[in-house]
């Protein structure tokens, strides 16, 4: 099989550990390093990709901002230096993309946020309009209010869920190891890189060893872990060695890496799985027109929905139905059943002066949508 490549590559996450940040000695931001990898990221952005980064550090940060004593912190005190350490993180990506003239964004996630059907879907449109404005959304666990009961854990599979909620066609796994080995590197001398994995077996997940370094959470297991989500979002994921300068042009120029491969991509993945969702919680009805505009491939905008039935929530999945009755596709409503009763057959220009907020123009978008038949 041949590797990727990153000119096929229209949206990047890129995930950055804490341990490739912050000096463990020192407790102070590695800036040259940063400074390289914001040339990477530059050039991925100034070439048209869009590139999301899931960036760790804030309670490393914090701790040595507030000279706080080395060990295991509690849950309140890494809270406590997440939320000092977090101002010095945004700044300082701030200032490394801006000296490439690129806007930056901070987007706060705990995993309620990817859970939570509402937030999930308020998380991803803040995603998709700042990609849409040619920022940077810069990512990271919401370590001031999450709790032991509610948090990742770790930054790999956050980045999996954000490159999944994004779209992305590939996640970055940043690392201090240059990819999956057959057996840990470090105690076996006969260990195997393995370039390509194209399918998670129960082989591969006992290739992951446990070990974590002291500034992060994450181990080669949840990096596999975070491969199964991306994957099956239509996410090819690449685990690469982060400690050398200017990692991203390494990994394009054919460093050691290991690439996690799928056969389809995140917008294939989601219409498979509208269509397989058993019990849709409603439909809409739609006019001749629109059931033509929508076998051609349109989004369905409300002037053309005739009827809506059931009781749906924005994010459900409803049925989509010709004037004769025939279910001819489904997909993800972009409103509420009560707010599609009331934009029901008008224009897309009165959504705001009806319901008093500006939504999305369509009632299902065609990339959330899925044609029955297909």
């Amino acid at each position: 099989m041949t590797t990727p490549s990153f000119r096929d590559f229209r949206r990047i996450t890129i995930k950055v550990g804490s341990s490739l940040l912050v000096d463990s000695a020192q407790g102070k931001l590695k800036q040259d390093w940063l400074a390289a990898l914001c040339a990477d990221i530059a050039a991925l952005h100034h070439s048209g990709a869009d590139v999301i980064v899931v960036s760790s550090g804030a309670i490393a940060l914090g701790r040595s901002i507030l000279k706080l004593p080395k060990g295991a912190l509690k849950l309140e005190e890494s809270q406590g230096a997440a939320a000092v350490g977090q101002i010095a993180l945004a700044k300082s990506w701030a200032d490394a993309l801006g000296d490439h003239s690129i806007t930056t964004g901070q987007i706060l996630l705990t995993l309620w946020d990817t859970e939570e059907r509402r937030n999930y879907l308020n998380a991803r449109e803040t995603l998709t309009r700042l990609l849409e404005w040619r920022a940077i959304p810069v990512v990271n666990e919401n370590d001031t209010v999450a709790t032991s009961e509610i948090r990742y854990g770790d930054n790999d599979r956050l980045a999996a869920r954000v490159a999944t909620m994004a779209s992305a066609d590939c996640l970055v796994l940043l690392s201090d190891v240059d990819g999956l080995y057959t057996a840990p590197p470090q105690s076996d001398p006969n260990a195997i890189l393995l370039p390509i994995v194209p399918r998670i077996t129960a082989e591969i997940e006992a290739m992951a060893g446990g070990a974590a370094s002291e500034l992060s959470r994450g181990g080669m297991r949840t990096k596999i872990e975070a491969a199964k989500i991306a994957t099956l979002g239509g996410t090819q994921m690449v685990i690469a060695d982060g400690r050398v300068m200017n990692p991203i042009k390494r990994i394009i120029d054919g460093g050691r890496c290991t690439w996690f491969t799928t056969p389809t991509n995140p917008v294939a993945s989601r219409k498979k799985w509208i269509a397989g969702v058993l019990e849709p919680k409603g439909a809409l009805h739609v006019d001749d027109g629109a059931a033509r505009a929508i076998r051609d491939g349109k989004s369905l905008l409300p002037a053309g929905v005739k009827n809506v039935e059931g009781t749906f929530e924005r994010g459900d999945v409803v049925l989509l139905r010709a004037p004769d009755g025939e279910e001819i596709g489904r997909g993800l409503a972009a409103y509420d059943a009560a707010e599609a009763q009331m934009i029901a057959g008008r224009s897309s220009r009165d959504i705001e002066a009806i319901l008093g907020f500006a939504g999305g123009a369509a009632m299902v978008h065609r990339d959330d949508m899925t044609l029955s038949g297909h």
